[in-house]
């Protein structure tokens, strides 16, 4: 591969990172009006280089959560629906344990916690 097109494939792995951040955005914790890429849920996102494939670690609030069956549906369904992703792989993971500290500043700011 030229650098011209390793340049180039970087840069659209970039633009496609962005817009699958753009869609996790989309997703909201029903008991919680902030998105879950705020909230700090998203521990992990891996594009590929050709922009078709993500890999999401995701958690929850809590384990216990009574979304814990649907909200990593809703992620892949969100981030499947931008055009050329043709594969979207959502892990629910429990380690490191979510707490507040992860939640962006806007979240934080939005919920009135600072």
């Amino acid at each position: 591969m030229t650098e011209t097109h390793a340049a180039s494939a970087i840069s659209d792995a970039d633009e496609m990172e962005a817009r699958v951040i753009d869609a996790i955005k989309t997703v909201y914790d029903p008991e919680i009006p902030v998105n879950i890429y705020e909230l700090g849920l998203i521990y992990g996102l891996n594009v590929d280089p050709l922009g078709d494939h993500a890999d999401i670690k995701m958690t929850l609030t809590a384990p216990g959560c009574p979304v814990a069956g649907s909200m990593p549906e809703w992620v892949e369904n969100a981030v499947h629906h931008i055009a050329g992703v043709e594969s979207v792989n959502v892990e629910l993971v429990w380690e490191p344990p979510w707490t507040p500290q992860l939640m962006s500043m806007r979240a934080k700011l939005e919920l009135n916690m600072l």
